[in-house]
């Protein structure tokens, strides 16, 4: 009679190496993760990355990131398509929002997924849209005195992410920042900070976010300027907050397309961002 392997089912944080698998995972399910993502997501809680290992191979992913004393959010949800339905994520699902027991969770849901995040007691809030566009030869029409993020102190960009954030994310938003072969860029209006955006190179072009902005006058300003940097026929991405009609015409203005949405969904009462200023998600992975 041949031995039977008995079936373990492990639940555990990830090792610094396993988080650049789950980022591969993501790049195959389309979601075109940033080159520096896995150095980033890793700094904003290195114990908020479980793996779901099945006689010590990786199955399912799930990031689970807290964020000062009342934050949380869920991203990075996946499980192998061949070991998708056998129960295997629902309980890595199940740690993540252990681990973030006691907190308002955030997340971004794909569409298909919304009605199994309902019955988790996640409520929606609005959607966010992924625009594409392309990049210019040159910036133009823009306004303000640039300076990039890493030269300001780091206090006046952090309290400046404040107003976009539930709560503090010092480790993340230093990385984030900093990481190699960004353009970070703030403008200055009246010597204080009154915009920010962050470009990123992807595994497919780039990525703006975030993209803040005191007026709409200033986010068209710091998206010309970026997106020359992209340079002239690369793509780029852009997460707009729906309920930003300034954030969707800037969008629509300059010829993006829709490509992709998500639901933003809490566990708690939404929390009191400057919505009217945010034209562009950080990542749809952290918040």
């Amino acid at each position: 009679m041949e031995n039977m392997q008995q079936e373990t089912y492990e639940i555990a944080t990830m090792l610094r190496s396993e988080l650049e698998l789950a980022i591969d995972w993501a790049a195959r399910e389309g979601w075109n993760p940033g080159l520096h993502d896995a150095e980033c997501f890793h700094a904003a809680d290195p114990h908020g990355f479980l793996i779901g290992l099945l006689n010590d191979e990786p199955v399912a992913t799930i990031s689970a990131v807290r964020y000062g004393d009342s934050f949380g959010f869920i991203g990075l949800y996946i499980v192998r398509p061949e070991y998708r339905g056998k129960g295997y994520g629902k309980q890595v699902w199940l740690a993540a929002m252990k681990y973030l027991d006691g907190r308002n969770i955030g997340l971004d849901g794909v569409v298909e997924q919304q009605d199994n995040y309902r019955r988790s007691g996640f409520r929606l809030a609005y959607r966010n849209v992924r625009y594409e566009g392309q990049g210019a030869a040159a910036a133009a029409g823009y306004s303000g005195e640039f300076v990039g993020l890493a030269e300001l102190p780091f206090e006046v960009v952090e309290a400046y992410d404040r107003g976009f954030f539930p709560e503090p994310r010092p480790e993340f938003l230093r990385s984030w920042i900093n990481q190699p072969g960004c353009t970070a860029l703030g403008i200055l209006r009246d010597g204080r900070l009154a915009g920010c955006g962050v470009l990123r190179r992807c595994r497919s072009g780039y990525k703006i976010g975030p993209l803040y902005a005191d007026s709409p006058a200033l986010a068209e300003s710091l998206l010309q300027r970026l997106r020359a940097a992209v340079g002239s026929g690369e793509s780029f991405y852009l997460d707009v907050p729906e309920v930003n009609r300034a954030a969707v015409e800037l969008a629509e203005r300059h010829g993006m397309k829709v490509v992709f949405e998500t639901a933003r969904m809490y566990t708690g009462a939404d929390p009191a961002l400057s919505l009217d200023r945010l034209y562009g998600v950080t990542t749809f992975e952290l918040g």
